[in-house]
């Protein structure tokens, strides 16, 4: 059977010896991203700046450096990029933003995992390694939910908070052991990109798979823990 040949926003999947010269300078994506940053700063309150101007550093991080060829390649890298969204960018992005009126976290939470898993399914994911649409779709709503899980996070009573963060945790947790403990290679798009690194595309996954079930996860937990030493210190919970 012919291998398919998968052409994704980020390009062909490099090899080991090129992939650092494979810097993405789209000058829509580079357009947007200086739009955006212009209309967000006058928004940003000055002592909020600093977390708008590192959310927009992840963002380069994710889409213009080498980080994005090499998504294209590897499975793993592809799972770092969408947590650098969702676990560093979106909650800067939360910080910096106007602090929104008190909502229903756990609804943000619920769309926060349902965003997530559903775009790691294998059919979804290999439409969004297809199609640029896709692929932004994938990347917008990643996002996007993830800024409102955490804004609700920001603004919600640590026990809402605390509880909304341990139920993202457990359903990172259980996306990632379910990924790793698959028994075989499910995601197409790497089906043929991962031997130049040194992986099969089965470790490839399983790589990604523990990524998202031990340190991303924690991530939630370590956010769940502070704001329980919070809660336990009411003068500081008070001023929060």
């Amino acid at each position: 059977m012919e291998q398919r040949v998968w052409t994704p926003y980020c390009g062909t999947a490099p090899d080991p010896g090129a992939w650092l010269g494979r810097w993405n300078l789209d000058p829509i994506l580079l357009a947007v991203m200086a739009v955006a940053f212009v209309m967000l700063w006058r928004v940003t309150a000055r002592e909020r700046q600093g977390a708008l101007i590192g959310a927009f550093a992840v963002l380069a991080v994710s889409f213009v450096s080498p980080l994005c060829a090499l998504s294209s390649a590897l499975f793993t890298a592809r799972t770092l990029h969408h947590l650098l969204l969702i676990l560093a960018a979106a909650p800067l992005l939360a910080i910096a933003l106007p602090a929104p009126r008190k909502g229903r976290i756990a609804l943000a939470a619920a769309v926060h995992v349902v965003v997530f898993w559903s775009w790691h399914a294998p059919g979804a994911y290999a439409a969004a390694l297809s199609n640029d649409a896709v692929y932004w779709a994938m990347q917008i709503s990643l996002l996007a939910s993830a800024v409102w899980f955490w804004a609700g996070v920001r603004t919600a009573s640590a026990p809402s908070a605390i509880a909304a963060l341990l139920a993202v945790m457990l359903g990172m947790g259980l996306l990632g052991a379910l990924i790793a403990f698959a028994g075989q290679p499910i995601y197409a798009p790497h089906f043929a990109t991962t031997l130049a690194w040194g992986l099969t595309p089965l470790e490839d996954q399983q790589a990604a798979g523990l990524i998202m079930w031990a340190p991303a996860a924690a991530a939630y937990l370590a956010v769940a823990l502070w704001r329980m030493a919070r809660l336990l210190s009411p003068t500081a919970e008070a001023t929060a």
